[in-house]
């Protein structure tokens, strides 16, 4: 498996700008390389996660029945069945694009994807109680409807255009 052109480009701007920092000052481009280090030794976990729950859903979801349920063909019920899924998990953005990828190839519509991940990250079904207790049912309920109203809208317009 070949690099493409974008990022032999971008490795090539990164090494430029790594040999620059280190001749400007050393003691800071340490500095710098070791805090990315951390940052990256904290991603580890989620990007195991990602491999994992991808794995899952490739192995135990044929891909016949996400083409059927949410696929392109499934129309205004599968985006509605992507946007109560969505609505109801709680999946961390790095996991969820990456899932929507994995969904979108297995034969998902964009339109449902759409919906899934609008959803996913503007409602929060496993926060209800605790939105509720903070900032009263009938703000809580609202934003929670208005958003799945949105979430749809979005996925509808997102539908025309990338469709």
């Amino acid at each position: 498996m070949g690099m493409s052109t974008t990022s032999i480009v971008i490795d090539a701007f990164v090494a430029v700008c790594l040999i620059l920092s280190l001749v400007k000052s050393r003691e800071k481009t340490k500095t710098a390389l070791l805090i990315a280090w951390n940052g990256m030794k904290r991603l580890v976990p989620s990007v195991l996660a990602v491999i994992a729950v991808i794995g899952l859903i490739v192995g135990f979801i044929p891909p016949k029945w996400i083409a059927s349920s949410i696929g392109g063909e499934s129309g205004f019920v599968g985006v509605l069945v992507a946007a109560l899924i969505g609505s109801v998990l709680f999946i961390p953005a790095i996991i969820a694009f990456p899932l929507a990828r994995s969904l979108l190839d297995m034969g998902a519509g964009v339109m449902a994807i759409a919906a899934f991940i609008t959803t996913l990250t503007m409602i929060g079904f496993v926060f209800l109680p605790i939105e509720i207790k903070e900032l009263g049912k009938r703000f809580a309920l609202l934003r929670n409807g208005l958003s799945f109203v949105a979430a749809l809208i979005i996925a509808v317009i997102i539908g025309l255009v990338l469709g």
